[in-house]
């Protein structure tokens, strides 16, 4: 533009030539249209930032120690204020409830797209969704340490954070203007000296292809697509922060789970009942074997406990130390044991069934109803349902899937055939896990570490890329690349599925960008005016813009199916 704009000057104070100065506002304006439909673009990409701060209301309920209700301003609340939340509103602030009971949509911050139920002592995340329950929420955090802060944190770094695709594309870009300038002076001189064309014919000729050449749609193809990919993330409930480490998720080969957590749901639950009298209901024992447990805060009374909704009333309720509980339910003497007191009572046992669940290392205790032996509960750790399905969708995709544990090997053992990996580790120290890492990079693994980012700090830090599972709203975890907010196993499928589409639409705007100039600067150039066809800076420039808005555009297209 500064060349013909000067070169115009001079033929208007005496210089042989033509003017350009309609080419050029044609030129300016259709650059102009261009870049608004670029930065449209780019701003569309980055809005997701402006949608999460939208999440939060201006003002709260708060709940006064009269019990007095105000309205104030959200930075007016402190960690232990207590506000109130009613139906239908969105929760102000990260709190526990601690009266009241309702269910959640958290879609916006989690990407679950079903609402969740929660109750006294559970946790609340502000911007989600109340719904048709009164709660009184305690706050516990409040602005920066809040969930939805270290969200758009996360997100805003992500998406300004370059991976080495980034870098590759903005050298492509440094050449590229290298090559703009270089081939519009070559050009001038080839028509003007060459082939003794006038200066206004090889002036036209060397600002077209420096127009062509222009290399924004090479500086936008990876950018877009990193703004693009980081709030579909955000949407997702998982939250990018190593973009290099994500990028390279599309190339992992083995995935590598945490047991306790990650494939399971980190506490007891009952895996298997086993009649041992025939007369007797299964369903009706357990309901009463739960309603004892229901007294007891042994981690296998609360897994019993928590297998029937509603209990029974239970008198003389009595606590054996090591042993077991015994009560009344409904008039009958319930007594619920462990195996070496049932022994020691005089019971003998032969079972085939509760052999093999011995083997596969679940905890076994026994129910009595009136000194009759009647049933046999078996609990262990419960695996997730969405775990046997996560596997399985992996090893179709050629991935092998392996898991660490610290827990015994029957127990390793049970869980691995049950969900189908490849190979576990059993017995497993937190501190030996990166040495097991390590071992499996070196024997050709891109490893993917998926655990809870506690106790698995080192594994995660060693993997190609750690993956924290189950943060909840505690997202700044410092050892992880990838962080999601859920405990379901299937994001992690998601994380490759995205990477991986990711990549191909980087991909995509790459050789769109490349591809366009190698076509259009011979063109620019004038290598087909022999045959009448010449292209003008104003076409030029409808070129360069349309092959930007093209890579905006097709950005734009990156979509992940939800699972």
């Amino acid at each position: 533009i500064t060349t013909a704009y000067f070169y115009s000057v001079t033929v208007v104070f005496g210089l042989e030539g033509e003017l350009f100065f309609w080419e050029l506002a044609t030129l300016i304006d259709i650059m102009l249209l261009g870049h608004w439909l670029e930065m449209k673009s780019v701003m569309g990409a980055s809005k997701a930032l402006e949608e999460l701060v939208k999440l939060l209301p201006s003002h709260a309920h708060k709940l006064m120690p009269d019990g007095e209700v105000i309205d104030v301003r959200l930075e007016h609340l402190e960690v232990g204020d207590l506000v109130m939340v009613k139906p239908g509103e969105k929760v102000p602030v990260d709190g526990k409830i601690i009266k009241g009971q309702t269910s959640i949509n958290e879609a916006m911050l989690t990407g679950e797209s079903n609402p969740v139920n929660r109750s006294e002592g559970q946790e609340v995340i502000g911007g989600s969704i109340n719904g048709d329950g009164a709660i009184q929420v305690e706050i516990q955090k409040t602005g920066e340490d809040s969930f939805l802060s270290q969200v758009i944190k996360l997100v805003g770094a992500a998406q300004k954070s370059k991976s080495a695709t980034q870098n590759l594309a903005d050298r492509f870009a440094m050449w590229l203007t290298l090559i703009a300038l270089t081939g519009g002076f070559i050009t001038l001189i080839v028509w003007l000296i060459l082939t003794e064309q006038n200066m206004a014919f090889s002036l036209e000729r060397a600002v077209t292809v420096m127009v062509t050449t222009c290399p924004h749609a090479l500086g936008l193809a990876i950018p877009l697509v990193v703004a693009v990919s980081t709030a579909i993330a955000a949407k997702n409930g998982f939250f990018i922060r190593n973009r290099t480490s994500f990028e390279n998720a599309r190339d992992i080969n083995t995935v590598v789970f945490d047991k306790t957590g990650t494939l399971t749901h980190g506490k007891f639950g009952v895996t298997d009942v086993i009649p041992l009298d025939e007369k007797i209901d299964p369903t009706l024992i357990i309901k009463y074997a739960a309603s004892l447990e229901a007294y007891s805060e042994h981690p296998i009374a609360l897994g019993i406990a928590q297998e029937v909704e509603e209990h029974y009333p239970v008198e003389n309720f009595l606590a054996i130390p090591g042993k077991g509980v015994k009560g009344t339910v409904q008039g009958r003497e319930i007594e619920v044991m462990s195996p070496s007191y049932l022994e020691i009572r005089g019971y003998s046992i032969d079972n085939n069934e509760l052999d093999k669940l011995s083997r596969q290392g679940k905890t076994i205790v026994f129910v009595l109803v009136d000194g009759i032996l009647s049933i046999a509960v078996a609990l262990a750790d419960i695996i997730r349902h969405e775990s046997k399905e996560t596997i399985s969708r992996l090893k179709e995709m050629d991935i092998k899937c392996l898991m660490i544990t610290g827990d015994k090997k029957e127990v390793a053992e049970w869980v691995s055939k049950d969900v189908g990996l490849d190979q576990y580790f059993a017995e497993v120290l937190p501190s030996e896990k990166a040495e097991k890492i390590k071992k499996i990079q070196k024997e050709g693994g891109i490893v993917a570490m998926t655990g809870d980012g506690i106790n698995d700090s080192p594994a995660l830090a060693q993997a190609d890329v750690g993956i924290a599972i189950g943060a909840g709203t505690d997202i700044a975890l410092e050892t992880a690349d990838i962080i999601l907010v859920r405990s379901n196993p299937l994001d992690v499928l998601q994380i490759i599925m995205l990477a991986r589409l990711t990549y191909h639409k980087m991909l995509e705007n790459l050789a769109w960008g490349a591809g366009y100039n190698i076509i259009a600067i011979p063109l620019a150039a004038g290598i087909l005016s022999a045959y009448g066809i010449i292209l003008t800076p104003a076409m030029g420039a409808v070129l360069m813009s349309a092959s930007t808005i093209i890579v905006a555009v097709n950005s734009k297209f990156l979509r992940i199916n939800k699972i």
